[in-house]
């Protein structure tokens, strides 16, 4: 990809543009899209965009997770939802990039999570009780007492889910 030049100290110089952005510090930077040929959204104004929230994690996440927010010393932190953990382990929302234990990452709480594999279009989806952060087809959700049945979204296709987070139902 070519970079744009500017003018640093009256010299021509090759300035890479930037994919995502950190707020403030960014400003004056040129705008890279992504590899989908879209804009992040950490570059649209506010109230515009995917209904988010940067969060830091306690625990290392992949892309496509589900998360739950919890609190750690009074401080909003987020890990992968367990349907196995009753209701604290419920859904909040999800992430579409791998996030590292104790950096910041972006929770999306509803719209498309395009970071899964495997699925079903059609399918109705629910939080996984075996994989910490998972899915599995509504239908197979545990029957464990004590387990959650949250549903999280149809697959609009085999990497795809439309979410819109479910209530959890505790399995009596």
């Amino acid at each position: 990809m070519a970079k744009p030049l500017h003018l640093v100290n009256n010299v021509p110089t090759e300035v890479p543009a930037a994919a995502t952005s950190a707020g403030a510090g960014d400003a004056g930077k040129l705008v890279e899209l992504g590899v989908n040929g879209r804009l992040h959204t950490s570059m649209m104004p506010e109230g515009i965009g995917a209904d988010t929230k940067v969060v830091q994690a306690s625990e290392a996440l992949a892309a496509g997770d589900f998360v739950t927010i919890h609190d750690v010393g009074g401080a909003a932190r987020v890990r992968k939802a367990d349907a196995a953990d009753g209701v604290a382990g419920k859904a909040h929302g999800f992430v579409l990039d791998n996030v590292t234990s104790g950096a910041n990452g972006t929770v999306f709480f509803e719209g498309p999570n395009t970071a899964l594999t495997g699925l079903t279009a059609g399918v109705t989806y629910a939080l996984s009780h075996a994989t910490p952060g998972g899915v599995v087809a509504l239908a197979d959700a545990s029957t464990t007492a004590g387990h959650i049945v949250q549903e999280l979204g149809v697959a609009t296709a085999a990497s795809e889910i439309n979410v819109e987070v479910g209530k959890p139902t505790v399995r009596g």
